[in-house]
């Protein structure tokens, strides 16, 4: 069997090009959630085009760490939990698994609560239903289609974000004062100035992406019979690397994209009109109506839905494979549900329990701010163990992580804990 019909990655059709794109590409448009547009609209409402700069940052880190989270799963045939369990104590692994539910269910809850609202901005109607509709589909296509075909649906659902672009088209932008935000960064000592960069990176950088990403590789691993753990089978691994590399960069390009054209958008018309205040996706939606029209407004609503049908699965899917690779459970979309009954079910309670978060008094916009908290403690000690992994031949075999590409792994992580230790401080100085 030739190399390239294990892991196709030369050849400029189509065809291929799609085959190629998969994990990667749907792990970046996951990362454009309802809560991170919520985090992008504010920027550029608050600070105008002062951090588009941030994307360009931001960019090589998150791909690299996507790429060696990939590269994890591929070479050993396990997630990142089921590694943890095998080569490190298991107070950590726990630790981190219980984080994780705990910010994935919040984000699942703030997610479904901007996706109804959005849904009723157009159409009107009661929002408590649609959180309810929006949670019973996600999870019954999780848990009854198959997986190539559930596969198939969530890279459609990328296209989502093309709405975003459509956005841009219909607002004025200064395209001049955009390139100089973008290329010449400017910094400023004001406390909102460096939450809004944390808060940044805590949605480009989020450990349930990790966790996602490596355990799709080990699920489109076992869905291809001739491919094998690299680890077992190293000769696999020139091809399987250049195609998880194309994949990963490919697609937090488009993730980072969006998320400048989402930030774009609102300096160019919340900021130049003076609105700086935005705390959720409808609300930022809302306020394009008067300033960039009721078309432009429709298509951001739209996206919303969009991008939450997608993060939604990925945020209950990863806690899913976390918890399930650490208690040892059968897990993984392709199997059957009987074959996995747990594993479903912790799918299933994520998206009931945040359905149920917005039937409660508590804060959505608070809840977020607790879920970015939680993320960035989480996303230190994970990336640590991550480089550490990659640089042991007992977990990685003959495949170990370039020194380079361990250098800028390392730098990632000490970005996001002096992310994290800014929002704890931050936590306690309010």
């Amino acid at each position: 069997m030739s190399k390239h019909k294990q892991d196709p990655v030369v050849g400029p059709s189509k065809q291929r090009l799609l085959s190629v794109l998969g994990p990667g590409l749907i792990t970046g448009a996951s990362d454009d959630d309802p809560s991170g547009i919520a985090t992008y609209s504010q920027t550029g409402a608050q600070f105008g085009f002062a951090l588009t700069w941030t994307m360009l940052f931001s960019y090589p880190l998150m791909s690299v760490v996507q790429e060696i989270s990939a590269r994890i799963g591929r070479t050993t045939g396990r997630g990142i939990a089921g590694n943890m369990r095998k080569y490190y104590p298991n107070w950590l692994l726990q630790a981190v698994v219980f984080l994780l539910l705990i910010a994935n269910i919040i984000n699942i809850g703030a997610d479904l609560g901007a996706m109804a609202d959005a849904l009723k901005l157009i159409v009107g109607g009661p929002s408590l239903v649609y959180v309810v509709a929006f949670g019973a589909v996600s999870v019954v296509l999780q848990i009854f289609l198959k997986y190539s075909r559930y596969v198939s649906i969530l890279k459609w659902l990328t296209l989502s974000l093309f709405a975003y672009f459509g956005t841009i088209l219909f607002v004025p932008v200064a395209w001049g004062e955009v390139a100089w935000g973008l290329f010449i960064p400017k910094f400023t000592s004001e406390a909102s100035f460096w939450t809004s960069v944390v808060a940044i990176l805590g949605t480009t950088i989020s450990p349930y992406l990790f966790f996602w990403q490596a355990s799709q590789e080990v699920e489109d691993e076992k869905a291809k019979p001739e491919r094998q753990p690299l680890k077992q089978a190293p000769k696999q691994a020139e091809n399987a690397i250049g195609r998880i590399r194309l994949d990963t960069y490919i697609g937090m390009a488009f993730s980072n994209i969006v998320a400048l054209a989402i930030i774009v958008t609102a300096g160019a018309t919340l900021h130049a009109n003076g609105v700086t205040n935005i705390e959720s996706t409808s609300q930022a939606a809302e306020a394009l109506k008067p300033v960039a029209g009721a078309f432009a407004f429709a298509i951001f609503a739209l996206g919303v839905i969009g991008t939450g049908l997608l993060a939604i699965p990925v945020l209950a899917g990863s806690a899913g494979y976390a918890l399930g690779e650490a208690r040892k459970w059968p897990t993984g979309l392709d199997r059957k549900p009987l074959e996995a009954k747990a594993f479903y079910a912790t799918i299933a309670a994520a998206t009931l329990l945040g359905v149920c978060l917005n039937f409660t008094p508590v804060n959505p916009i608070k809840a977020l701010y607790w879920s970015a908290v939680v993320n960035g403690v989480v996303a230190v000690p994970v990336m640590a163990v991550m480089m550490l992994m990659t640089a042991r031949r007992d977990i990685m075999g003959e495949t170990t992580v370039p020194l380079t590409m361990r250098a800028i792994g390392w730098i990632a992580t000490a970005v996001m804990a002096a992310a994290a230790v800014v929002m704890i401080v931050q936590l306690f100085w309010a």
